[in-house]
């Protein structure tokens, strides 16, 4: 009785380990990967002071984010949180979307309430430029557009936005795309009309 229970619990543990192997590739999904920290781009604001990158890994996000402000030290400055966790295009796209932040003052206005129109406009304002810079400073730049605004979707759906704000967000970096105009020239018309320039 004994071998016959000891052969079972060992046919059993082969078993178990076999249906583990198979199963765990399965049950990887991107969260786990791993990916390269893209090098951060050439920024200045729109002060004509460099931006500096710092890259922060707070243990906790799930996909890359970015965030551009002044440090302690009234250095400006973006934050790139977790960029490990997202594929370079998304990288790319957050690193010019906060640098134009810097590019356009926004980082030295008064910060509009959250989700108000002032606000949208900023970020639909950020990502214009930063869709702008993607296609014409980087190598076959429209393809890394669609890849950036692919993975934004997944992660905005996993945070749970809501589908009309995904899809303006993505419509409005699609139109930019188009756009027969530079980064530069719409950087100066922002600046103008903000009366910063």
């Amino acid at each position: 009785m004994t071998q016959r229970t000891t052969l079972f619990i060992v046919c059993t543990l082969k078993i178990v380990m076999v249906l583990f192997v198979m199963a765990w590739p399965a049950s990887s999904d991107e969260n786990h990967l791993k990916y390269e920290i893209a090098s951060p781009p050439s920024c200045k604001n729109n002060l004509g002071e460099k931006v500096l990158f710092r890259d922060v890994d707070n243990g906790r996000a799930e996909s890359a984010a970015g965030m551009a402000k002044r440090n302690e030290t009234g250095t400006p400055i973006v934050y790139r949180f977790a960029y490990q966790h997202s594929p370079r295009p998304l990288q790319q796209f957050i690193d010019l979307h906060e640098c134009a932040h810097h590019q356009t003052g926004d980082v030295d206005l008064p910060h509009p309430q959250r989700n108000s129109p002032e606000h949208m406009m900023n970020e639909s304002i950020a990502d214009c430029i930063a869709t702008l810079r993607i296609r014409d400073e980087i190598t076959r730049g429209e393809d890394v557009v669609f890849q950036a605004v692919e993975q934004l979707i997944k992660d905005m759906i996993k945070i749970g936005f809501p589908s009309l704000t995904m899809e303006s967000r993505k419509a409005n970096i699609l139109h930019c795309l188009q756009k027969k105009e530079s980064a530069d020239a719409f950087i100066e018309g922002v600046l103008r009309h903000r009366k910063l320039k």
